[in-house]
């Protein structure tokens, strides 16, 4: 009788301890899944049961994501006043997801940051409805709208990203085409996977965000990086050294040159650096390149951020000149061709560090974090994030690029009574028929408070795009409207 009792304790107490594991993996392990299961309605419901906080910029003088309250089943509802605009910023609320700034700063609107739970403890017991804290946006409105404008204006696919060099707060980030995240909102899973589903089908790709999500040739902006390299390499050059500038440029072990743009000659076969960057020459640069060596390439972008994903708010697309190979491939990477492929948003890091003297700092959109009693949480303080170069290499490439706008390819950037520097770029496109059109610059030169990278994308500006023509006036627009609303 007593082993009978005893074999039949055991096996409960195996079968108790067997329900025990199975509840903690259930509960633990598997919780997610089942929270996110498209089957799970409680979970569906509940996303629309917490006043989400609200998304601003200009100390909260401008709203660009909101929370109305309904009183219906779906009691709260997410509205975006100027979707199209903010879209890729901003991202979307949507039944079953959400991306942009709704998904890195998820835990602050929905409440559910560690930093908000006695508030949260409070809001159960008193049976209020769950409240999350607000973000404020680095964006500058009057800025962002400039640039949407400019690009929505002449059908132009691309992106502008500007940023205060002096602390990484990115003050524009504009991508074209866009969507409107207002259709993607609805408590209605049917209706918004359909909306979703068109928009993902669209030729144009409206969800790409173009200023971080994918990788270009950047062309002639990348003769900065050389410049930075070929300075770095022997402190004593200066933008008057004298540098060979053959109209076209023998490659090792190929018969095919490189010639420079449009087959010109650039001076009379030998001419300062600064004179090579003014004209954007591609034999000069091209040699640096080969004369540099790999390492010495790859050493140099990486100081700006490129060979790692860029730490940001929003996940960036990997920049790289790709790996390495024979002689003739370095010396077009060194021009921003071959498997050279850069983010805008990494161009304009480039940008940014030569404001910097040489200094470059991590980007952020996220200014600071407000709770629901208007308390500041939290508050973004700049960090650096590299030494792209020393600030005599600095200063240098500074006093170049202010040539390139006063004098060269840039003089499309200039603005009245402010000086500007910059670098313009056209940018071959695989197959395409027409080229990409770039250019990075800041501005005033003597104290940017501001820097850009205005990217069009190959043939949506014509055959005849090019970094000075299409993408130079632009930046200059944007640049002057971020100034004006310091």
């Amino acid at each position: 009788m007593n082993g009978t009792l005893k074999r039949a304790a055991v096996a409960c107490l195996l079968m108790f301890g067997l329900l025990m594991v199975n509840v903690t993996y259930l509960g633990a392990v598997k919780a997610e899944d089942y929270r996110g299961d498209s089957r799970n309605q409680r979970s569906f419901f509940a996303r629309y049961s917490v006043d989400r906080g609200w998304i601003t910029a200009d100390d909260g003088n401008t709203t660009l994501a909101k929370t109305v309250d309904t009183g219906g089943d779906y009691r709260f509802e997410r509205q975006y006043p100027d979707g199209k605009m903010y879209a890729h910023v901003l991202g979307f609320f949507a039944p079953e997801s959400s991306r942009g700034v709704e998904l890195s700063a998820g835990k602050y609107l929905d409440g559910s940051h560690p930093d908000l739970l006695v508030r949260r403890a409070i809001e159960f017991i008193s049976n209020e409805p769950p409240k999350g804290a607000s973000v404020d946006l680095t964006i500058v409105p009057r800025a962002q709208k400039v640039a949407y404008d400019a690009l929505r204006a002449s059908g132009k696919r691309g992106a502008v990203v500007a940023m205060n060099p002096k602390t990484g707060a990115v003050q524009v980030m504009v991508s074209v085409p866009t969507y409107d995240p207002n259709v993607l909102v609805e408590p209605n899973k049917a209706k918004v996977a359909t909306a979703f589903n068109k928009m993902v089908a669209d030729e144009q790709d409206p969800l790409l965000n173009r200023a971080v999500d994918k990788t270009y040739p950047p062309g002639s902006t990348f003769k900065v990086v050389t410049a930075a390299a070929f300075l770095e390499d022997d402190p004593s050059r200066t933008p008057e050294t004298q540098v060979d500038a053959p109209q076209v440029l023998d490659l090792p072990q190929t018969t095919v040159g490189l010639p420079n743009y449009g087959g010109a000659a650039c001076g009379g076969g030998q001419v300062s650096l600064r004179y090579a960057l003014e004209r954007s020459c591609n034999t000069p640069f091209a040699k640096f390149g080969m004369e540099l060596g790999w390492d010495k390439m790859r050493e140099q972008a990486a100081k700006f951020g490129a060979g790692e994903p860029l730490p940001f708010t929003l996940p960036v697309a990997k920049s790289d000149i790709g790996p390495e190979e024979e002689l003739a491939a370095l010396a077009q990477l060194s021009i921003g061709q071959r498997n050279n492929q850069m983010t805008p948003l990494q161009m304009l890091l480039v940008a940014a560090g030569i404001a910097n003297g040489g200094e470059v700092m991590t980007p952020y959109l996220v200014h600071k974090i407000v709770d629901p009693d208007d308390g500041v949480m939290d508050e973004t303080q700049p960090k650096p994030m590299s030494e792209a170069v020393s600030a005599e290499t600095a200063a240098k490439l500074k006093d170049m690029m202010v040539s390139v706008v006063q004098a060269g390819t840039g003089t499309g950037a200039q603005i009245p009574n402010v000086s500007v520097a910059g670098k313009t770029g056209t940018a071959e496109a695989g197959d395409a028929p027409a080229p990409h059109a770039w250019f990075i610059g800041f501005a005033p030169a003597d104290d940017p408070e501001v820097a850009i990278c205005v990217f069009i994308e190959a043939g949506s500006a014509g055959t005849g795009a090019t970094g000075g023509g299409t993408a130079a006036p632009l930046a200059r627009d944007v640049m002057q409207a971020v100034l004006q609303a310091k």
